[in-house]
Protein backbone atom coordinates (compact mmCIF):
# COMPACT_ATOMS: atom_id res chain seq x y z
CA UNK A 1 0.00 0.00 0.00
CA UNK A 2 1.36 3.69 -0.89
CA UNK A 3 1.52 6.28 1.77
CA UNK A 4 1.19 9.79 1.75
CA UNK A 5 2.49 12.11 4.62
CA UNK A 6 1.09 14.32 6.88
CA UNK A 7 2.53 17.25 4.53
CA UNK A 8 0.69 15.97 1.81
CA UNK A 9 -3.13 16.00 1.47
CA UNK A 10 -5.34 14.08 -0.37
CA UNK A 11 -7.75 15.15 -3.23
CA UNK A 12 -11.35 14.89 -1.70
CA UNK A 13 -14.06 13.74 -4.52
CA UNK A 14 -17.53 13.91 -3.77
CA UNK A 15 -19.63 11.33 -5.54
CA UNK A 16 -23.22 12.38 -5.62
CA UNK A 17 -26.37 10.15 -5.94
CA UNK A 18 -29.64 10.18 -8.08
CA UNK A 19 -30.44 13.54 -9.37
CA UNK A 20 -27.55 15.10 -7.97
CA UNK A 21 -26.63 17.62 -4.59
CA UNK A 22 -28.40 20.36 -4.87
CA UNK A 23 -26.88 23.78 -3.27
CA UNK A 24 -27.57 23.00 0.42
CA UNK A 25 -26.67 19.66 0.40
CA UNK A 26 -23.41 19.15 2.58
CA UNK A 27 -21.61 17.66 -0.14
CA UNK A 28 -21.97 21.17 -2.30
CA UNK A 29 -20.94 22.76 1.03
CA UNK A 30 -17.44 21.22 1.38
CA UNK A 31 -17.38 22.16 -2.08
CA UNK A 32 -17.38 25.34 -1.11
CA UNK A 33 -15.68 25.61 1.85
CA UNK A 34 -12.74 23.04 1.00
CA UNK A 35 -10.36 23.70 -1.20
CA UNK A 36 -9.27 20.11 -1.62
CA UNK A 37 -12.64 19.17 -2.38
CA UNK A 38 -14.29 18.85 -6.29
CA UNK A 39 -17.34 16.83 -7.65
CA UNK A 40 -17.18 14.16 -10.08
CA UNK A 41 -19.28 15.20 -12.49
CA UNK A 42 -21.68 11.58 -13.37
CA UNK A 43 -23.74 13.16 -15.95
CA UNK A 44 -26.65 11.66 -16.59
CA UNK A 45 -28.10 12.11 -12.83
CA UNK A 46 -32.13 11.96 -13.25
CA UNK A 47 -31.39 8.43 -15.64
CA UNK A 48 -28.33 6.77 -13.97
CA UNK A 49 -26.10 4.38 -16.16
CA UNK A 50 -23.85 1.67 -13.71
CA UNK A 51 -21.42 1.82 -16.17
CA UNK A 52 -21.43 5.40 -17.60
CA UNK A 53 -21.01 6.50 -13.64
CA UNK A 54 -18.47 3.89 -13.17
CA UNK A 55 -16.18 5.55 -16.18
CA UNK A 56 -16.59 9.04 -15.31
CA UNK A 57 -15.13 8.40 -11.86
CA UNK A 58 -12.58 6.03 -12.90
CA UNK A 59 -11.76 9.15 -15.39
CA UNK A 60 -11.93 11.35 -12.45
CA UNK A 61 -9.90 9.60 -10.00
CA UNK A 62 -7.07 9.04 -12.63
CA UNK A 63 -6.71 12.92 -13.34
CA UNK A 64 -7.00 13.51 -9.85
CA UNK A 65 -4.00 14.67 -7.96
CA UNK A 66 -3.23 10.78 -6.21
CA UNK A 67 -3.88 10.25 -2.84
CA UNK A 68 -7.94 10.70 -3.30
CA UNK A 69 -10.28 9.89 -1.06
CA UNK A 70 -14.32 9.63 -1.69
CA UNK A 71 -17.14 11.04 -0.02
CA UNK A 72 -19.94 9.19 -1.34
CA UNK A 73 -23.94 10.05 -0.67
CA UNK A 74 -26.65 7.59 -1.69
CA UNK A 75 -26.35 5.87 -4.74
CA UNK A 76 -22.92 7.57 -5.16
CA UNK A 77 -22.17 4.62 -2.74
CA UNK A 78 -23.33 2.19 -5.05
CA UNK A 79 -20.89 3.40 -8.01
CA UNK A 80 -18.35 3.68 -5.83
CA UNK A 81 -18.21 0.17 -4.99
CA UNK A 82 -19.26 -0.81 -8.42
CA UNK A 83 -15.88 1.37 -9.25
CA UNK A 84 -13.87 -0.64 -6.54
CA UNK A 85 -15.41 -3.65 -8.03
CA UNK A 86 -14.52 -3.96 -11.61
CA UNK A 87 -11.15 -1.49 -11.19
CA UNK A 88 -8.86 -4.00 -9.84
CA UNK A 89 -7.01 -1.60 -7.63
CA UNK A 90 -4.10 -2.61 -5.28
CA UNK A 91 -5.11 -1.83 -1.46
CA UNK A 92 -4.76 1.93 -0.94
CA UNK A 93 -3.59 3.54 -4.15
CA UNK A 94 -5.38 5.51 -5.54
CA UNK A 95 -8.13 5.49 -3.51
CA UNK A 96 -6.68 5.93 0.04
CA UNK A 97 -10.10 5.86 1.57
CA UNK A 98 -14.19 6.70 1.30
CA UNK A 99 -16.77 8.15 3.61
CA UNK A 100 -19.78 6.61 2.77
CA UNK A 101 -23.37 8.42 3.72
CA UNK A 102 -26.62 6.65 3.62
CA UNK A 103 -26.09 4.53 0.49
CA UNK A 104 -28.96 3.28 -1.61
CA UNK A 105 -30.57 0.05 -0.91
CA UNK A 106 -30.05 -1.08 -4.80
CA UNK A 107 -31.90 -4.81 -3.86
CA UNK A 108 -34.87 -3.91 -1.96
CA UNK A 109 -37.65 -5.31 -3.67
CA UNK A 110 -39.41 -1.52 -4.33
CA UNK A 111 -36.26 -0.18 -5.09
CA UNK A 112 -36.88 2.91 -7.65
CA UNK A 113 -35.99 1.47 -11.51
CA UNK A 114 -33.31 4.19 -11.89
CA UNK A 115 -31.69 2.15 -9.22
CA UNK A 116 -31.77 -0.89 -10.93
CA UNK A 117 -28.95 -0.95 -13.00
CA UNK A 118 -26.75 -1.18 -9.73
CA UNK A 119 -27.61 -4.19 -8.47
CA UNK A 120 -26.95 -6.40 -7.04
CA UNK A 121 -24.78 -4.56 -4.69
CA UNK A 122 -21.12 -5.90 -4.97
CA UNK A 123 -20.16 -7.89 -1.85
CA UNK A 124 -16.47 -7.69 -1.82
CA UNK A 125 -14.34 -5.88 0.42
CA UNK A 126 -13.07 -2.36 -0.87
CA UNK A 127 -9.60 -2.08 -1.46
CA UNK A 128 -9.34 0.97 1.19
CA UNK A 129 -10.36 2.05 4.23
CA UNK A 130 -13.96 3.14 4.77
CA UNK A 131 -16.50 4.75 6.73
CA UNK A 132 -20.28 3.94 5.88
CA UNK A 133 -22.93 6.26 7.87
CA UNK A 134 -27.01 5.68 8.26
CA UNK A 135 -29.64 6.84 9.69
CA UNK A 136 -32.43 5.04 11.42
CA UNK A 137 -34.89 6.63 9.35
CA UNK A 138 -33.48 6.64 6.01
CA UNK A 139 -36.33 6.00 3.48
CA UNK A 140 -33.35 4.97 1.12
CA UNK A 141 -32.42 1.52 3.22
CA UNK A 142 -33.36 0.30 6.48
CA UNK A 143 -30.30 0.16 9.63
CA UNK A 144 -30.11 -3.59 9.20
CA UNK A 145 -29.36 -3.56 5.76
CA UNK A 146 -27.11 -0.68 6.03
CA UNK A 147 -24.90 -2.12 8.44
CA UNK A 148 -25.20 -5.57 6.34
CA UNK A 149 -23.55 -3.37 3.86
CA UNK A 150 -21.11 -2.34 5.84
CA UNK A 151 -19.79 -5.57 6.62
CA UNK A 152 -19.26 -6.80 3.42
CA UNK A 153 -17.41 -3.69 2.26
CA UNK A 154 -15.33 -3.75 5.13
CA UNK A 155 -16.22 -0.56 6.70
CA UNK A 156 -15.98 1.11 10.24
CA UNK A 157 -20.18 1.85 10.49
CA UNK A 158 -21.90 4.89 12.54
CA UNK A 159 -25.14 4.79 13.26
CA UNK A 160 -25.91 8.59 13.53
CA UNK A 161 -29.42 8.37 14.69
CA UNK A 162 -32.34 9.62 12.90
CA UNK A 163 -31.40 12.09 10.47
CA UNK A 164 -33.44 10.73 7.31
CA UNK A 165 -31.62 10.69 4.22
CA UNK A 166 -28.48 12.53 5.59
CA UNK A 167 -29.09 15.19 2.92
CA UNK A 168 -30.03 18.95 2.71
CA UNK A 169 -33.69 17.99 4.26
CA UNK A 170 -32.05 17.02 7.21
CA UNK A 171 -31.26 20.04 8.32
CA UNK A 172 -27.72 19.24 9.28
CA UNK A 173 -25.91 22.10 6.96
CA UNK A 174 -22.46 21.52 6.58
CA UNK A 175 -22.74 18.37 8.63
CA UNK A 176 -19.65 19.05 10.95
CA UNK A 177 -19.77 15.57 12.63
CA UNK A 178 -19.16 14.26 9.28
CA UNK A 179 -16.17 16.29 8.64
CA UNK A 180 -14.72 15.10 11.50
CA UNK A 181 -15.13 11.60 10.07
CA UNK A 182 -13.39 12.71 6.69
CA UNK A 183 -10.67 13.99 9.28
CA UNK A 184 -10.34 10.45 10.90
CA UNK A 185 -10.36 8.56 8.05
CA UNK A 186 -7.91 10.92 6.44
CA UNK A 187 -5.73 9.96 9.50
CA UNK A 188 -6.08 6.22 9.10
CA UNK A 189 -4.84 6.43 5.58
CA UNK A 190 -1.92 8.64 6.12
CA UNK A 191 1.66 7.79 6.90
CA UNK A 192 2.10 4.50 8.43
CA UNK A 193 -1.42 3.19 7.21
CA UNK A 194 -2.63 -0.61 7.67
CA UNK A 195 -2.01 -2.57 5.14
CA UNK A 196 -4.78 -4.88 5.33
CA UNK A 197 -8.85 -3.99 5.40
CA UNK A 198 -9.35 -5.80 8.55
CA UNK A 199 -6.28 -3.59 10.24
CA UNK A 200 -7.43 -0.70 8.58
CA UNK A 201 -11.13 -1.52 9.74
CA UNK A 202 -9.90 -1.76 13.44
CA UNK A 203 -7.83 1.24 13.28
CA UNK A 204 -10.73 3.41 12.50
CA UNK A 205 -12.62 2.19 15.32
CA UNK A 206 -10.04 2.70 17.74
CA UNK A 207 -9.77 6.37 16.39
CA UNK A 208 -13.55 6.93 16.27
CA UNK A 209 -14.06 5.22 19.88
CA UNK A 210 -11.62 7.87 21.52
CA UNK A 211 -13.00 11.16 19.27
CA UNK A 212 -16.53 10.54 19.21
CA UNK A 213 -18.82 10.30 21.88
CA UNK A 214 -21.44 7.18 22.23
CA UNK A 215 -25.29 8.45 20.63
Amino acid sequence: MAHFSEASSPTILTVPGLNNSGPSHWQSLWERSRHDTVRVDLGMWDRPHRNSWVTKLDQAIRTARAPVVLVAHSLGCQAVAWWAELSGQPYGWPVAGALLVAPADVDRTDAPEELSGFAPAPANVLPFPSILVASRDDPWIDLGRARALAGQWGSHFVDIGCQGHINAASGIGDWAEGQGLLDRLIDTARGDAPKTPAAAKAALTASLAEERPAL
